[in-house]
């Protein structure tokens, strides 16, 4: 998949690889430090400015919170 392909796509874990993920972010974030992960066969790099931001979501009787990390992709024209 190239770099400026359009993806949206959603992984479960168990509760103990969340918070190892968790952790390790939270870690890399406090250190000022870049974050590597894989998610579905790609590894991502979020640099250290990444923005952070947390998103709430209701509807249709059920509730969503996203904890988001946005970052210029490594092509952009920024």
């Amino acid at each position: 998949m190239s770099a400026g392909s359009d993806r949206d796509l959603e992984m479960t874990y168990s509760r103990a690889q969340f918070v190892a993920k968790l952790r390790r972010l939270a870690d890399a974030i406090e250190e000022a430090q870049p974050f590597t992960i894989q998610v579905a066969n790609e590894r991502l790099r979020v640099p250290a400015d990444a923005i952070f931001n947390v998103e709430h979501e209701r509807a249709d009787g059920t509730q969503e919170l996203e904890f988001q990390l946005r970052w210029p992709a490594p092509d952009s024209a920024e």
